[in-house]
Formats: structure tokens, sequence, C-alpha cells
């Protein structure tokens, strides 16, 4: 016999000593518990997920309640229907319902509707008490304006109005203020200039003044039309405003209208003194909604 099964009969009598028999190697019949342990952990934690997201924290959403109404400017009128969480009304008038127009419960929708309209109505309101106080700022300027030209009996000279640029002063340029054809401020209109001088020299406003000439076809002297006449009028006074009253010349501008702008047809027997003239525009810096309320609230406080 060989070295080998010398070998083999060894090893079969050694086992043959310790048990009689081979044992076999043992097989774990229980491992399906820790997969289905680790299955119910996830189901677990799963429904805790989706329990937590299905709460709403009352405190959080009273905040952003009353964040949004003060946005509005109303915090009385928005959101008044409690402090219910998003489940309770998660039938016909869910969060996300959209026939509201705006998610949430309809009466939601009106209250936010109704506080836009509250903050439009208040903008309004400070529109129109700006547009009250631009009055009263000019009814100060026109009364100074008054007292000075009354003491060169020069008072009946101008004419006071408002449109949506401002409070314009009109000078009717008479023979004492213009010769016919001419750009020349005479001794009248200079004392016309530094009475309106002082009264808007102090401002911040802008100021623009414009010259207008009549409809007539008369001829215009040593000027090709009425649109050099009238614009050298304009800047004759805007000169004057400058030189004499010390407005900063940035704050000054001239413009010629010839006789596009007339404020009487040439029917009128008005027309041919009342068309030609200058004004001197005060102009508002206000924003352009609140100026268009001017000439209304002149009329308003007249």
């Amino acid at each position: 016999m060989s070295g080998g099964g010398h070998a083999a009969k060894a090893g079969a009598h050694a086992k043959h000593k310790k048990g009689g028999h081979e044992e076999e190697e043992h097989e774990n019949h229980e491992r399906w518990l820790v997969s289905y342990a680790d299955m119910m952990t996830l189901l677990m934690v799963l429904f805790i997920v989706l329990f937590a997201i299905s709460q709403v924290d009352q405190k959080k959403f009273a905040e952003l309640k009353n964040g949004l109404a003060v946005g509005f400017g109303n915090p009385s009128v928005a959101f008044d229907g409690g402090e219910a969480s998003l489940m309770e009304s998660s039938d016909s008038n869910s969060p996300m319902d959209l026939s509201s127009g705006i998610g949430g419960t309809t009466s939601d929708a009106t209250a936010v509707q109704e506080a836009v309209q509250a903050k439009e109505r208040s903008n309004a309101s400070k529109r129109q008490a700006a547009a009250a106080a631009e009055i009263q700022n000019y009814d100060k300027i026109k009364a100074e304006i008054t007292a000075e030209l009354t003491k060169q009996g020069l008072q009946d000279q101008v004419k006071y109005s408002v449109d949506e640029r401002g409070l314009i002063v009109t000078i009717v340029t008479t023979g004492i203020v213009f010769n016919g054809n001419e750009a020349t401020l005479l001794t009248a209109g200079k004392q016309l200039i530094d009475g309106i001088g002082p009264a808007i020299a102090a401002l911040p406003n802008k100021i623009e003044v414009d010259g207008h000439t009549n409809q007539l076809t008369g001829g215009t002297g040593t000027y090709p039309s009425g649109w050099e006449l009238s614009s050298a009028r304009a800047a004759a006074v805007v000169r004057m405003l400058h030189t004499d009253a010390g407005i900063a010349d940035n704050r000054l501008q001239a413009t010629g209208y010839a006789d596009t702008k007339p404020l009487y047809p040439t029917t009128d027997p008005r027309a041919e003194t009342l068309n030609r003239r200058v004004e001197v525009i005060v102009l508002s810096n206000l924003p352009a909604d609140t100026r268009a309320l001017l000439p209304s609230a002149s009329t308003t406080t007249s």
C-alpha cells in the first residue's frame, strides 16, 4: 500500500475516535428575521415622516397670515378665518383650491382682495393729500408775488393757473412788457420779473418759461417767424431770472411755441392780446400720478 492510502486510513480512524461519525455544518434558519426587522423599521420611519409632514405648525402659519396682511396694509382685514390647520380645509376649499383664484378658502381670497383695495384707497388718499399740500405751497407763492407786484401797481398784469405741470404765472405781453414784434423787456416788464423772481428763487423746483405769440398775420418784425419771436421773449425772461433773481441756470429753461397753443380762438376778441403772453411755470416735483391730481385739487381748494 502506498503512503497516500495510509494517511487516509489514519484520518478516518481519528474521526472514528472523536465521535464515531462526521458532523455536518449547521444551517441558520432564522436569517429572515433580520430582513423582516429592517423592513418594519423602514415602514415605521416612512409613516412617521408622512405623519410629520401632514401636520401644520399653527404658530408659523399664523405668522405667515399676519405677515401677508401687514404687507397689504390691512392686518385687521386679511385672513380673519382663524388658525385652523390646512388639513381642515381639504375638501371643497383646500389650500390649493384654484376656484378661489389664489389658493386657500374663498373667504381668504375675498379678504385679500379687500386688503388690496384698501391699500389702493390708502395710496389714492395719500396722492390727494400730497396734491392738496402742493396747491397750498402754490397759494403762498401767488400771495408773495401779488404782494410784490401790488407795490408797483402791476398785480393785474399776471394771471395764475395750475395744470399737471405745476403753477403757471401768465404775463400778458402787452405794450408795457414788450414792444410789438420785439423781445426786449420794457421797464414794466422788468418790474414784473423782479416781482416774480424772489418768490420762486429759493424753491427747489425747476422753472420753465414759455413764449407764445398771437395768431394774427401782422408780421414778426425782424424775426423770421413767431417761433423765433416767442423763443426770444422766453429767453429774455429766463436771462433776467438768472441774473437778477439769482436762480441757477440749471433750473431754468426757455421754450417758444409761436401761436400753436392759443388760449382763445382767433374769432374771440381776447385772442389778440391774451394769446400774446409769456408763462413762468413752477414745475412740480411730485410723481406723475400725483401731478395729474393738481388741477382738480386746485379747483377744490380755491
